[in-house]
């Protein structure tokens, strides 16, 4: 296997470990990164979401207490069958929209154009749900949720297809618009995410396994491993950050630099691949 190609798979885990859970677009990152690395064929879009497994991962790891004690407690207690059917109900809108819309999007709206204009978008929805967040609060726990609470949140899930949208980002500030808690809302996004980003990954590997073959087993691998690490050491980070935080930085953040690749793409000082 190639070094340089195993040295940009690492660059591109890390950019995945470290933007999956922030409200800032994985996915958005990812086009970007893969298109000044040169990453962005076929089998790259295959990788970028196969290496969304080793993020999970982490976020199984760092909840793993709470998700043992709910699969223990399943069979006979009522706030465990709760919490794992709002899960369930979160994921459902994900699968029939992905399945519907999944390829038009991939074929249309996966440039960085799009990406830097749901950059900004997204930065100035943040902003205005931080505004309204502490007289919206009625929902301080994943526990004090109801199915149709769940519904609502996944609805708005679906709107990370778009890329550059984020998927955490629409689930965390979908929630707080919703009537979530800054904390509430971020759990119940780490929580949606576990069956998410697992089954668009494999679905991913299943539908294209014909791009595949056992030669890619590393490229993969190295993927993964810096995937799961740098999304470790940041789903630990922003359960401590969003205790006394607010998500304006990243708001701003995704504006700054949703504003930087659009100066850069229409200067022609950076030729951002389609």
């Amino acid at each position: 296997m190639d070094t340089v190609l195993l040295l940009k798979a690492a660059i591109m885990g890390v950019v995945e470990g470290l933007t999956e859970f922030l409200p800032i677009s994985s996915t958005g990152h990812l086009i970007l990164a893969g298109s000044l690395l040169g990453f962005d064929d076929a089998k790259a879009k295959v990788f970028d979401i196969a290496i969304q497994t080793g993020a999970i991962f982490a976020v199984i790891l760092v909840y793993w207490q709470r998700i043992r004690e709910t699969l223990v407690a399943l069979p006979s207690q009522r706030q465990a069958q709760r919490f794992t059917l709002n899960v369930l109900i979160g994921f459902l809108p994900a699968v029939v929209l992905g399945l519907l819309l999944g390829k038009a999007i991939k074929e249309h709206l996966f440039t960085p154009v799009v990406v830097a204009s749901t950059f900004i978008l997204g930065g100035f929805v943040i902003l205005w749900a931080e505004r309204r967040q502490q007289a919206a609060v009625r929902i301080h726990s994943v526990d004090d949720m109801g199915p149709w609470d769940a519904l609502k949140v996944g609805l708005v899930q679906c709107l990370a297809m778009v890329p550059g949208t984020s998927r955490s980002g629409a689930t965390i500030i979908g929630g707080m618009l919703l009537g979530l808690s800054r904390k509430a809302a971020t759990d119940y996004s780490f929580f949606l995410a576990i069956p998410t980003l697992i089954g668009a990954g494999a679905y991913s590997l299943y539908k294209e396994r014909a791009l595949l073959s056992a030669a890619d087993v590393p490229l993969f691998a190295v993927g993964l491993v810096f995937s799961f690490i740098s999304a470790w050491v940041c789903v630990r980070w922003l359960l401590r950050y969003i205790s006394s935080h607010s998500f304006v930085p990243f708001a701003w953040y995704r504006i700054a630099f949703g504003l930087v690749v659009l100066a850069t793409a229409w200067s022609g000082l950076v030729t951002w691949a389609d």
